[in-house]
Parts: structure tokens; C-alpha cells; sequence
């Protein structure tokens, strides 16, 4: 078989991942971006009074939960201020040399974008101070008395972080983002309700609006998180030769262990540990890290913003706490001892 014919073969078999699938829903325009209307203003104010000046616009930090558009307002950035965007994150940046390797490849107008940065460590973050604030980059060649300093100018460029732990980063690092730090909040059900709809054109899914109403109320308010149930139902429906209605939305989300509320299996275990193995609480995130045998920082970041939004945990000086809401939610009754403890 010839080479080509081995390509072809090969070019007919190549799966469409979700990976590919990931970067076509994302939006490309600031209209097709639903939500986080408070931010889009300010951005919209900033990056026009940057171009009308002809400058490039200063430093952004977005924070806030995993799944809410920090990196999609990072390429939507990009593209209004026509720059090429460069990607990066910060467990990838080891060594000053990357950091170096990485500032000395932009050009004029090129957006730098730094995820996770509160995990750069402290020599990179302090090497990215003067890049940030002077456009320079010192190097230090050699070691002992003989070292010297070298100091390289930089283009002009904007640099946009991400976070999902603000707390971790260091306080010299966050007032650098002169161009402002924005907070992106949860969606409501109806934002996501038109995400999900764009989302199903876009997929070539006929999807029913009962269907679209039951996704967007298992979501947890996130737009990632929409995409990947409309994904996973989709293929439900494929493969049981249905349509995409409400009744096929419930059975592919029971199959996956989603509840009506967007609950997983594994909020529900740490609810109940809370209720059965403690009486509600109050109990220390350690003791329910060791209950359930997962890790605490996977507890605290992914299971708990959730669970605390809907009214399902609280969180006291004593420890975490089920309330009502969950006792009713999983079937068990609130006991008045429960009710007691709340009030002392």
C-alpha cells in the first residue's frame, strides 16, 4: 500500500475528540458569549480606550471556580485587539529560561495568556515583575562575582492570568494587573439554557426545549460542565435511537449518577458521611477527607463551592455542616437536635 493511500486510510479513521469538540463551542465573538455581562462591559471599555491610543491593553487577572470562561475571555481578548495569542500555564514555566524562552518570542500586541498562575513559583513570579511593570527582562549571567545582569527590552504585550485559587497568590503579584482583576460568577439557569442551545446548533443536536431546561438545572451553574452533559446525552440518543427530549436527558444523567440537583455520587457521599457518620455535623474537612478517602484539596475546590451554593453545606469555625436542604434532599428527616446546634 502506497504512503498516500496509508494517509487517507488513516485521515478517514481519526476520531473527533472532545477536545476538538471543546475548542469549536467555544464562543469566538463577544456576542456569542452569554453571561458575565459586568465584566464584558469594563473589558470592552478598557480594550477600546487602549486602541484608540494605540496601545496594548494593560494586564487582566481573571478568577474564579474551574468551567466559567476565563479562557475564553482571554481568546476573546486577543481577538478584538488583533494580537496572536501564546498559552501557557504555570506548572509549565520551571525554570527562568522558559519564562525567558517564552517573553522573548512575542511581539507587539501579543497576549500572553498564564493559566493556574498562582502556581508559578517565587523566582519566576519575581522575574515577571519588571516584564510586567517596565517591559524588561534582567538575566543573570554567571555565578559569584563574576555574575552579571542583563537586562533585554520586551515588546509590547498584555499579559492575562487565570486563577482558581486567588488566595494563593502573592499580594506584590496581584497589584501588577493594572487593567483590572475580575470575579467570574456562576451562570443561572436561563444563561445557561442559551449556551446550551448554541452548543446543540453548533453539534447538529435537535434538541428539545423540556430536554434543555432539564440539562441546564443539573449543570451547577457552569457552562463546561452543560457542554459535557450535552455531549454525554447526545450520545445517549445516538445510540438509543431517540430523540432528545426530557425523558432521554433523565435516563442518560441517571446512567452517569447525576441527580435532578447535579449532584454526583460523590457529593452525595460526602453528605451523607456528614449525616450518618456525624449527625450533621459539625465535622472537620480531614475527617470527611479520611471518611470518604479523598483528597482534601478535591473536597474543597470542586465538591464544596457547589454543595455551599445550593445551600446544602455550611461552613462554621467547628467544622462543615449539612443543613436542612441536603437532610430533605436525600430523604432523611432534620432532626431538632440538628436545629439546636445551629443556634448555639
Amino acid at each position: 500500500m502506497s504512503s498516500a493511500k496509508k494517509n487517507e486510510k488513516k485521515e478517514k479513521i481519526r476520531p473527533f475528540g472532545d477536545t476538538s469538540l471543546d475548542q469549536t463551542l467555544r464562543p469566538s465573538k463577544w456576542d456569542e458569549y452569554v453571561g458575565q455581562d459586568s465584566i464584558k462591559k469594563n473589558l470592552k471599555i478598557l480594550l477600546t480606550a487602549a486602541k484608540e491610543r494605540g496601545h496594548s491593553p494593560e494586564h487582566i487577572l481573571f478568577y474564579g471556580p474551574p468551567g466559567l470562561g476565563k479562557t475564553t475571555l482571554a481568546h476573546l481578548i486577543s481577538k478584538e485587539i488583533e494580537g496572536s495569542m501564546k498559552i501557557t500555564s504555570g506548572p509549565a514555566i520551571e525554570k527562568v529560561g522558559d519564562l525567558a524562552s517564552i517573553l522573548t518570542n512575542l511581539s507587539d500586541g501579543d497576549v500572553l495568556f498564564i493559566d493556574e498562575v498562582h502556581r508559578l513559583n517565587k523566582i519566576i513570579e519575581e522575574t515577571l515583575y519588571p516584564a510586567m511593570e517596565s517591559r524588561v527582562l534582567d538575566i543573570i549571567i554567571g555565578k559569584g562575582p563574576s555574575a552579571r545582569t542583563i537586562q533585554l527590552e520586551l515588546p509590547s504585550f498584555t499579559l492575562i492570568a487565570a486563577t482558581t485559587r486567588m488566595a494563593l497568590l502573592s499580594s506584590p503579584l496581584r497589584s501588577r494587573f493594572s487593567g483590572g482583576t475580575f470575579r467570574l460568577s456562576f451562570y443561572t439557569e436561563n444563561e445557561i439554557e442559551s449556551i446550551l442551545k448554541r452548543s446543540s446548533k453548533i453539534l447538529g443536536v435537535d434538541m428539545k426545549k423540556d430536554g434543555l431546561i432539564e440539562i441546564s438545572k443539573r449543570s451547577r451553574f457552569t457552562p463546561r460542565i452543560a457542554n459535557y452533559l450535552l455531549k454525554r446525552c447526545r450520545d445517549y440518543a445516538q445510540v438509543k435511537k431517540t430523540e432528545l427530549n426530557k425523558n432521554t436527558v433523565q435516563e442518560a444523567l441517571s446512567l452517569l449518577e447525576i441527580d435532578n440537583m447535579g449532584l454526583g455520587s460523590h457529593d452525595k457521599r460526602i453528605l451523607e458521611v456528614i449525616i450518618n457518620k456525624f449527625n450533621g455535623g459539625p465535622v472537620g474537612l480531614g475527617t470527611i477527607s479520611a471518611a470518604i478517602i479523598e483528597e482534601q484539596s478535591t473536597i474543597e475546590e470542586v465538591h464544596e463551592p457547589y454543595l455551599m451554593q445550593i445551600g446544602f453545606i455550611e461552613r462554621t469555625l467547628r467544622g462543615r455542616v449539612a443543613t436542612k436542604l441536603a437532610y430533605e434532599h436525600l430523604g432523611y428527616k432534620f432532626p431538632e437536635t440538628q436545629q439546636q446546634k445551629k443556634l448555639l
